[in-house]
């Protein structure tokens, strides 16, 4: 167990800079957890007690609306963590975090994870950095929501998943690897489904993309991209 939960930590982008030494220093402190698909990992409100950092599956971080509707804030792909903001600065998870699928997280307590980065600075720093570069995201996301047409904020949204979690494949084509809903889409650009579905049949009927077993494969990222210029 201890073997497979270090080389778990060995592959996450914020240890990066830690040697073999120095990762079996933080094993202890991290605790592995499964959560099933719908299943809550912390609520709006909770106290930040835990850092998580997903290693399988896919978790959804989300808030309601004012109409009760739910809008995805951001979703997260293995080996990143989330709800590092509020455990740094110590105030309450301000969304909330939901398996999307079966999932595997490692998590850290608040005490710990920051002994580490006081034990270890470059983790701080790979950490702020990856926060910044979230932040920034997420402006962005506010962005479009407010000003792009839906065409545009989903264009827009397949791209910045492919620049994630996109797979290369053969003529120009990227594979988004993670199946998606039609209701996932909407409530990450803030639209309905009915919209979604039928955003999405176009882009697929004009040539943009392919839609297969719930996950969506880019044929041409210039090609999808004009979109957003539209």
């Amino acid at each position: 167990m201890n073997s497979e939960k270090l080389n778990n930590l060995k592959k996450i982008p914020i240890f990066s800079s830690l040697n073999d030494d120095e990762i079996k220093e933080i094993l202890p402190y991290s605790i592995k957890e499964t959560f099933k698909k719908k299943q809550e990992i912390f609520s709006e409100g909770d106290s930040s007690d835990w850092f998580y950092i997903l290693i399988s599956g896919k978790v959804k971080i989300t808030k309601m609306s004012y109409d009760g509707k739910e809008i995805i804030l951001e979703l997260i792909s293995p080996l990143n963590f989330f709800g590092g903001l509020a455990v740094l600065k110590g105030f309450p998870y301000p969304a909330n975090a939901i398996a999307m699928e079966d999932a595997e997280v490692i998590k850290i307590s608040r005490h710990d994870i920051l002994s580490i980065i006081d034990r270890f600075p470059n983790v701080m720093y790979d950490i702020t950095s990856n926060l910044g570069d979230r932040i920034k995201e997420f402006h962005e996301t506010l962005k479009n929501i407010a000003l792009e047409r839906v065409e545009s904020r989903i264009a827009s949204l397949l791209l910045k998943l492919a620049d994630k979690i996109g797979e290369k494949r053969d003529n120009k084509k990227i594979l988004i690897n993670m199946r998606l809903t039609k209701q996932d889409i909407a409530e990450m650009v803030g639209t309905t489904v009915e919209t979604a579905i039928r955003v999405m049949s176009k882009l697929r009927k004009s040539g943009y993309i392919e839609d297969e077993d719930g996950k969506i494969t880019i044929k041409d990222l210039d090609e999808l991209r004009s979109i957003t210029y539209q």
